[in-house]
């Protein structure tokens, strides 16, 4: 099976040479090409794409603000001139990071890292939660906080807590701070473990402790629950014909 590829660049000479470096490889198949973001969403609206090669520099909006705004992007390999932005790929799941200009030896091991069998949304990078382990007990996630990637096992997490464009992640041990969207976070967590139970909460099914109509206990703290989630949280919970509002 091919993947279908997107490759979005402003540099006419940058597309050329991705576009070269993708017909060389029969596992790959270029759908678009595309001079900027605008292109690139009207590609993505109108096409299947499974692995978009995304330059970061570009005008008016950026590669990186350009994924942030796709709800359910493709594998993205991000493709650019510069050194700085390596760790905010990492914080969305890019599969990899090339520097320009790019070796084929160097694409051949970046399109190595994606295979049709992974589904969407699921990356491989160090900031992707670990779902290679068949035991959720392994599962974990890295998260930047205080100019490093910490290391978060989804087991031990109670609850995540939205502060606006920040996310507090709380543990039994410990609490983090992170640069990040929650309904990013949310995106990514495995949906028999976790539930948005307010606009400002998702809790560790594993970990509530008790619940009413109004709040969840998780651990020793009690969480609020959120009038538009109120239906599907008590639903979840095994309890919607129980309780009265």
């Amino acid at each position: 099976m091919k993947l279908r590829c997107l490759i979005v660049d402003d540099e006419p000479l940058a597309l050329d040479v991705l576009e070269t470096f993708v017909e060389r490889l029969d596992n790959l198949e270029l759908v678009c090409r595309c001079n900027n973001a605008v292109e690139a969403y009207n590609c993505l609206q109108n096409e299947h794409i499974d692995l978009m090669f995304l330059d970061i520099q570009m005008p008016k909006l950026t590669g990186i603000d350009f994924l942030k705004s796709i709800p359910n992007p493709p594998r993205v390999i991000f493709t650019t001139a510069y050194r700085d932005y390596a760790l905010d790929s990492y914080e969305l799941n890019a599969v990899d990071y090339l520097l320009k200009p790019i070796a084929f030896d160097r694409f051949l091991k970046a399109v190595a890292k994606v295979t049709p069998a992974e589904p969407r949304g699921i990356a491989t990078s160090p900031a992707a939660i670990n779902q290679t382990e068949p035991d959720y007990k392994d599962a974990f996630i890295y998260l930047k906080a205080d100019k490093k990637m910490v290391k978060v096992m989804l087991a031990d997490i109670l609850y995540i807590e939205s502060l606006k464009d920040y996310i507090r992640v709380k543990t039994d041990t410990k609490e983090i701070i992170s640069y990040q969207k929650i309904s990013f976070l949310e995106e990514k967590l495995p949906t028999d473990k976790f539930l948005r139970i307010h606009r400002s909460f998702i809790i560790s099914l594993d970990k509530v402790q008790a619940f009413s109509a109004t709040a969840v206990d998780v651990g020793k703290t009690e969480i609020p629950i959120g009038r538009l989630y109120k239906n599907d949280v008590l639903q979840v919970l095994g309890q919607n014909n129980l309780l009265e509002s």
